[in-house]
Protein backbone atom coordinates (compact mmCIF):
# COMPACT_ATOMS: atom_id res chain seq x y z
CA UNK A 1 0.00 0.00 0.00
CA UNK A 2 2.76 2.45 0.97
CA UNK A 3 4.72 1.74 -2.23
CA UNK A 4 1.58 2.25 -4.29
CA UNK A 5 0.81 5.59 -2.63
CA UNK A 6 4.38 6.76 -3.15
CA UNK A 7 4.04 6.03 -6.87
CA UNK A 8 0.72 7.89 -7.14
CA UNK A 9 2.11 10.87 -5.21
CA UNK A 10 5.13 10.92 -7.53
CA UNK A 11 2.81 11.22 -10.52
CA UNK A 12 0.93 14.17 -8.97
CA UNK A 13 4.12 15.90 -7.83
CA UNK A 14 5.77 15.46 -11.22
CA UNK A 15 2.86 17.13 -13.03
CA UNK A 16 2.78 19.88 -10.38
CA UNK A 17 6.29 20.86 -11.44
CA UNK A 18 4.67 22.13 -14.66
CA UNK A 19 1.08 22.92 -13.60
CA UNK A 20 1.21 25.06 -10.48
CA UNK A 21 -1.54 25.19 -7.87
CA UNK A 22 -3.84 22.63 -9.51
CA UNK A 23 -3.41 19.60 -7.24
CA UNK A 24 -7.12 18.71 -7.26
CA UNK A 25 -7.35 18.99 -11.06
CA UNK A 26 -4.25 16.80 -11.43
CA UNK A 27 -5.66 14.28 -8.97
CA UNK A 28 -8.95 14.13 -10.89
CA UNK A 29 -7.11 13.55 -14.16
CA UNK A 30 -5.14 10.73 -12.56
CA UNK A 31 -8.42 9.34 -11.22
CA UNK A 32 -9.90 9.37 -14.75
CA UNK A 33 -6.85 7.58 -16.12
CA UNK A 34 -6.98 4.87 -13.44
CA UNK A 35 -10.73 4.47 -13.94
CA UNK A 36 -10.10 3.81 -17.63
CA UNK A 37 -11.84 6.97 -18.81
CA UNK A 38 -11.05 10.25 -20.56
CA UNK A 39 -10.98 13.94 -19.62
CA UNK A 40 -12.50 17.06 -21.14
CA UNK A 41 -10.62 20.22 -20.16
CA UNK A 42 -12.72 23.33 -20.68
CA UNK A 43 -11.44 26.82 -20.00
CA UNK A 44 -10.34 30.08 -21.56
CA UNK A 45 -7.13 30.20 -23.64
CA UNK A 46 -3.79 30.53 -21.91
CA UNK A 47 -4.49 28.85 -18.56
CA UNK A 48 -2.27 25.84 -19.27
CA UNK A 49 -4.64 23.18 -20.66
CA UNK A 50 -2.27 21.94 -23.35
CA UNK A 51 0.76 22.05 -21.07
CA UNK A 52 -1.21 20.09 -18.46
CA UNK A 53 -1.84 17.29 -20.96
CA UNK A 54 1.79 17.24 -22.12
CA UNK A 55 2.95 16.99 -18.51
CA UNK A 56 0.56 14.07 -17.85
CA UNK A 57 1.81 12.31 -20.99
CA UNK A 58 5.48 12.68 -20.09
CA UNK A 59 4.81 11.57 -16.52
CA UNK A 60 3.09 8.28 -17.34
CA UNK A 61 5.41 7.37 -20.21
CA UNK A 62 4.31 5.52 -23.33
CA UNK A 63 3.52 7.08 -26.69
CA UNK A 64 1.99 10.55 -27.01
CA UNK A 65 0.23 12.13 -29.99
CA UNK A 66 -1.44 15.49 -30.45
CA UNK A 67 -4.41 16.15 -32.75
CA UNK A 68 -4.97 19.82 -33.55
CA UNK A 69 -8.64 19.90 -34.49
CA UNK A 70 -9.58 22.25 -37.33
CA UNK A 71 -12.73 22.60 -39.49
CA UNK A 72 -11.06 20.82 -42.44
CA UNK A 73 -9.84 17.79 -40.45
CA UNK A 74 -11.10 14.46 -41.80
CA UNK A 75 -11.96 11.30 -39.81
CA UNK A 76 -9.07 9.48 -41.52
CA UNK A 77 -6.72 12.19 -40.19
CA UNK A 78 -7.66 10.97 -36.72
CA UNK A 79 -7.96 7.19 -37.05
CA UNK A 80 -5.59 6.47 -39.95
CA UNK A 81 -5.89 5.50 -43.59
CA UNK A 82 -4.94 2.71 -45.98
CA UNK A 83 -2.63 3.92 -48.78
CA UNK A 84 -1.81 1.95 -51.93
CA UNK A 85 1.90 1.17 -52.27
CA UNK A 86 2.68 0.93 -55.98
CA UNK A 87 6.02 -0.81 -55.44
CA UNK A 88 4.50 -3.57 -53.31
CA UNK A 89 1.18 -3.42 -55.18
CA UNK A 90 -0.80 -3.60 -51.95
CA UNK A 91 -2.56 -1.34 -49.50
CA UNK A 92 -0.62 -0.38 -46.38
CA UNK A 93 -2.22 1.03 -43.27
CA UNK A 94 -0.84 4.27 -41.91
CA UNK A 95 -1.75 4.78 -38.27
CA UNK A 96 -3.56 7.92 -37.20
CA UNK A 97 -2.60 9.95 -34.12
CA UNK A 98 -5.41 8.34 -32.09
CA UNK A 99 -3.24 5.21 -31.86
CA UNK A 100 -1.16 6.26 -28.88
CA UNK A 101 -1.19 5.74 -25.12
CA UNK A 102 -1.95 9.41 -24.43
CA UNK A 103 -3.78 11.58 -26.97
CA UNK A 104 -4.22 15.34 -26.76
CA UNK A 105 -7.37 16.31 -28.69
CA UNK A 106 -6.70 20.04 -28.84
CA UNK A 107 -9.69 22.35 -29.40
CA UNK A 108 -11.97 19.40 -30.13
CA UNK A 109 -14.98 21.66 -30.74
CA UNK A 110 -13.31 23.29 -33.75
CA UNK A 111 -13.83 20.31 -36.04
CA UNK A 112 -16.96 19.01 -37.75
CA UNK A 113 -19.37 16.55 -36.07
CA UNK A 114 -18.30 13.89 -38.58
CA UNK A 115 -14.69 14.08 -37.42
CA UNK A 116 -15.72 14.36 -33.77
CA UNK A 117 -17.66 11.13 -34.17
CA UNK A 118 -14.50 9.39 -35.39
CA UNK A 119 -13.38 9.53 -31.78
CA UNK A 120 -16.59 7.98 -30.39
CA UNK A 121 -15.63 4.34 -30.90
CA UNK A 122 -12.12 4.93 -29.57
CA UNK A 123 -13.39 6.74 -26.47
CA UNK A 124 -16.14 4.26 -25.68
CA UNK A 125 -14.61 0.92 -26.66
CA UNK A 126 -10.87 1.40 -27.12
CA UNK A 127 -11.16 0.32 -30.78
CA UNK A 128 -11.03 1.93 -34.20
CA UNK A 129 -12.71 0.48 -37.30
CA UNK A 130 -11.07 1.28 -40.62
CA UNK A 131 -12.04 -0.23 -43.97
CA UNK A 132 -14.23 -2.75 -42.16
CA UNK A 133 -11.37 -3.92 -39.94
CA UNK A 134 -11.54 -3.36 -36.18
CA UNK A 135 -8.26 -2.73 -34.40
CA UNK A 136 -7.73 -2.71 -30.65
CA UNK A 137 -5.94 0.34 -29.30
CA UNK A 138 -2.88 -0.16 -27.15
CA UNK A 139 -3.50 0.09 -23.41
CA UNK A 140 -3.52 2.31 -21.49
CA UNK A 141 -5.46 4.55 -23.87
CA UNK A 142 -6.12 7.98 -22.41
CA UNK A 143 -7.59 11.00 -24.21
CA UNK A 144 -7.48 14.50 -22.78
CA UNK A 145 -9.47 16.92 -24.93
CA UNK A 146 -9.52 20.71 -24.62
CA UNK A 147 -12.09 23.26 -25.66
CA UNK A 148 -12.63 26.99 -25.26
CA UNK A 149 -16.04 27.84 -23.75
CA UNK A 150 -16.07 31.55 -24.60
CA UNK A 151 -15.29 31.63 -28.33
CA UNK A 152 -18.09 30.23 -30.50
CA UNK A 153 -17.15 31.49 -33.99
CA UNK A 154 -16.14 28.55 -36.17
CA UNK A 155 -16.90 25.92 -33.52
CA UNK A 156 -19.16 22.87 -33.43
CA UNK A 157 -20.58 22.22 -29.93
CA UNK A 158 -20.07 18.67 -28.73
CA UNK A 159 -23.34 16.69 -28.82
CA UNK A 160 -24.57 14.89 -25.70
CA UNK A 161 -23.39 11.51 -27.03
CA UNK A 162 -19.85 12.82 -27.37
CA UNK A 163 -19.85 14.58 -23.99
CA UNK A 164 -21.06 11.38 -22.35
CA UNK A 165 -17.90 9.57 -23.49
CA UNK A 166 -15.75 11.82 -21.31
CA UNK A 167 -15.56 10.39 -17.81
CA UNK A 168 -14.95 13.75 -16.18
CA UNK A 169 -14.93 17.41 -17.13
CA UNK A 170 -12.46 19.80 -15.53
CA UNK A 171 -12.14 23.58 -15.53
CA UNK A 172 -8.64 24.90 -14.86
CA UNK A 173 -9.36 28.44 -13.64
CA UNK A 174 -6.90 31.29 -13.21
CA UNK A 175 -3.96 30.94 -10.79
CA UNK A 176 -3.64 33.11 -7.70
CA UNK A 177 -1.15 35.98 -7.62
CA UNK A 178 1.34 33.85 -5.66
CA UNK A 179 0.95 30.89 -8.02
CA UNK A 180 1.43 33.07 -11.09
CA UNK A 181 4.55 34.63 -9.54
CA UNK A 182 5.93 31.11 -9.00
CA UNK A 183 5.06 30.29 -12.62
CA UNK A 184 7.03 33.28 -13.92
CA UNK A 185 10.00 32.27 -11.78
CA UNK A 186 9.99 28.69 -13.05
CA UNK A 187 9.82 29.61 -16.75
CA UNK A 188 12.26 32.52 -16.55
CA UNK A 189 15.16 30.59 -18.11
CA UNK A 190 13.62 27.34 -19.31
CA UNK A 191 10.26 25.58 -19.20
CA UNK A 192 9.88 22.81 -16.58
CA UNK A 193 8.12 20.60 -19.18
CA UNK A 194 11.59 20.03 -20.69
CA UNK A 195 12.98 18.63 -17.44
CA UNK A 196 10.33 16.19 -16.26
CA UNK A 197 10.59 12.48 -17.04
CA UNK A 198 8.30 9.49 -16.71
CA UNK A 199 7.78 8.17 -13.18
CA UNK A 200 5.58 5.24 -14.21
CA UNK A 201 5.44 2.97 -17.26
CA UNK A 202 2.33 2.01 -19.31
CA UNK A 203 2.28 -1.56 -17.99
CA UNK A 204 2.28 -0.22 -14.43
CA UNK A 205 -0.70 2.02 -15.28
CA UNK A 206 -2.60 -1.01 -16.63
CA UNK A 207 -1.90 -2.87 -13.37
CA UNK A 208 -3.10 0.11 -11.32
CA UNK A 209 -6.30 0.22 -13.43
CA UNK A 210 -6.88 -3.45 -12.62
CA UNK A 211 -6.44 -2.75 -8.90
CA UNK A 212 -8.97 0.10 -9.03
CA UNK A 213 -11.69 -2.32 -10.19
CA UNK A 214 -11.13 -4.29 -6.97
CA UNK A 215 -11.97 -1.30 -4.71
CA UNK A 216 -15.01 -2.30 -2.65
CA UNK A 217 -18.32 -0.44 -2.99
CA UNK A 218 -20.78 -1.13 -0.18
CA UNK A 219 -24.46 -1.62 -1.08
CA UNK A 220 -25.41 1.46 0.97
CA UNK A 221 -22.93 3.54 -1.06
CA UNK A 222 -24.38 2.19 -4.31
CA UNK A 223 -27.88 3.10 -3.11
CA UNK A 224 -26.71 6.63 -2.23
CA UNK A 225 -25.16 6.93 -5.69
CA UNK A 226 -28.38 5.83 -7.38
CA UNK A 227 -30.45 8.27 -5.32
CA UNK A 228 -28.33 11.06 -6.81
CA UNK A 229 -28.73 9.71 -10.33
CA UNK A 230 -32.50 9.33 -10.02
CA UNK A 231 -32.82 12.81 -8.47
CA UNK A 232 -31.37 14.27 -11.70
CA UNK A 233 -34.16 12.52 -13.63
CA UNK A 234 -36.99 13.80 -11.43
CA UNK A 235 -35.73 17.34 -10.81
CA UNK A 236 -37.99 19.95 -12.40
CA UNK A 237 -34.87 21.99 -13.23
CA UNK A 238 -33.41 19.24 -15.42
CA UNK A 239 -34.75 18.31 -18.84
CA UNK A 240 -32.34 15.42 -19.50
CA UNK A 241 -31.17 13.47 -16.44
CA UNK A 242 -28.14 11.27 -15.92
CA UNK A 243 -28.17 7.92 -17.76
CA UNK A 244 -27.25 4.44 -16.47
CA UNK A 245 -23.87 4.99 -18.13
CA UNK A 246 -23.47 8.05 -15.91
CA UNK A 247 -24.17 5.89 -12.84
CA UNK A 248 -21.44 3.46 -13.88
CA UNK A 249 -19.07 6.36 -14.55
CA UNK A 250 -19.75 7.84 -11.11
CA UNK A 251 -19.01 4.51 -9.42
CA UNK A 252 -15.80 3.98 -11.42
CA UNK A 253 -14.54 7.47 -10.63
CA UNK A 254 -15.39 7.03 -6.93
CA UNK A 255 -13.44 3.74 -6.89
CA UNK A 256 -10.41 5.42 -8.45
CA UNK A 257 -10.73 8.43 -6.12
CA UNK A 258 -10.75 6.14 -3.09
CA UNK A 259 -7.76 4.27 -4.52
CA UNK A 260 -5.74 7.45 -5.05
CA UNK A 261 -6.73 8.51 -1.51
CA UNK A 262 -5.15 5.34 -0.12
CA UNK A 263 -8.27 3.28 0.58
CA UNK A 264 -9.58 -0.04 -0.75
CA UNK A 265 -13.23 0.93 -0.20
CA UNK A 266 -15.48 3.78 -1.32
CA UNK A 267 -16.99 6.23 1.17
CA UNK A 268 -20.16 8.25 0.50
CA UNK A 269 -17.97 11.34 0.67
CA UNK A 270 -16.05 10.05 -2.37
CA UNK A 271 -19.30 10.03 -4.34
CA UNK A 272 -20.11 13.55 -3.18
CA UNK A 273 -16.60 14.77 -3.97
CA UNK A 274 -16.41 13.52 -7.56
CA UNK A 275 -20.05 13.98 -8.64
CA UNK A 276 -19.53 17.67 -9.69
CA UNK A 277 -16.86 16.50 -12.16
CA UNK A 278 -18.78 13.48 -13.47
CA UNK A 279 -22.44 14.52 -13.80
CA UNK A 280 -22.94 18.19 -14.86
CA UNK A 281 -21.82 17.67 -18.47
CA UNK A 282 -24.17 14.68 -18.71
CA UNK A 283 -27.37 16.53 -17.79
CA UNK A 284 -29.30 19.22 -19.64
CA UNK A 285 -31.27 21.92 -17.88
CA UNK A 286 -34.82 22.91 -18.82
CA UNK A 287 -35.58 26.25 -20.45
CA UNK A 288 -36.86 27.82 -17.21
CA UNK A 289 -33.60 27.03 -15.43
CA UNK A 290 -31.54 28.37 -18.31
CA UNK A 291 -33.53 31.61 -18.30
CA UNK A 292 -32.85 32.03 -14.58
CA UNK A 293 -29.09 31.74 -15.24
CA UNK A 294 -28.81 28.48 -13.31
CA UNK A 295 -26.07 26.07 -14.34
CA UNK A 296 -25.82 22.26 -13.99
CA UNK A 297 -23.22 22.48 -11.22
CA UNK A 298 -25.52 24.62 -9.05
CA UNK A 299 -28.49 22.32 -9.67
CA UNK A 300 -26.41 19.25 -8.84
CA UNK A 301 -25.09 20.92 -5.69
CA UNK A 302 -28.69 21.51 -4.57
CA UNK A 303 -29.48 17.83 -5.20
CA UNK A 304 -26.45 16.69 -3.20
CA UNK A 305 -27.46 18.97 -0.32
CA UNK A 306 -30.91 17.40 -0.01
CA UNK A 307 -30.00 13.70 -0.31
CA UNK A 308 -29.29 11.86 2.92
CA UNK A 309 -25.69 10.66 3.19
CA UNK A 310 -25.49 7.14 4.69
CA UNK A 311 -23.03 6.24 7.42
CA UNK A 312 -20.90 3.30 6.35
CA UNK A 313 -18.58 1.78 8.88
CA UNK A 314 -15.08 0.94 7.68
CA UNK A 315 -15.47 -2.60 8.95
CA UNK A 316 -18.23 -3.21 6.39
CA UNK A 317 -16.16 -1.98 3.49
Amino acid sequence: MQQRMEKLNQIIENVERVVIGKEQEIKLSLVALLAGGHVLLEDVPGVGKTMFVRAMAKTIGGSFKRIQFTPDLLPSDVTGVSIYNQKLQEFQFREGPVMANVVLADEINRTSPKTQSALLEALAEGNVTIDGRTMKLEQPFFVMATQNPVEYAGTFPLPEAQLDRFLIKIEMGYPTLEQEFELLTRVEQSHPIDQIEAVVQPEEVVELQRMVRAVFVDQHVKTYLLHIIHATRTSRDIELGASPRAAIALMRVAQAYAFVSGRDYVKPDDIKEVAPSVLPHRIRLGNDSLMSDADPVQVLDDILTHIHVPVVRKGLA
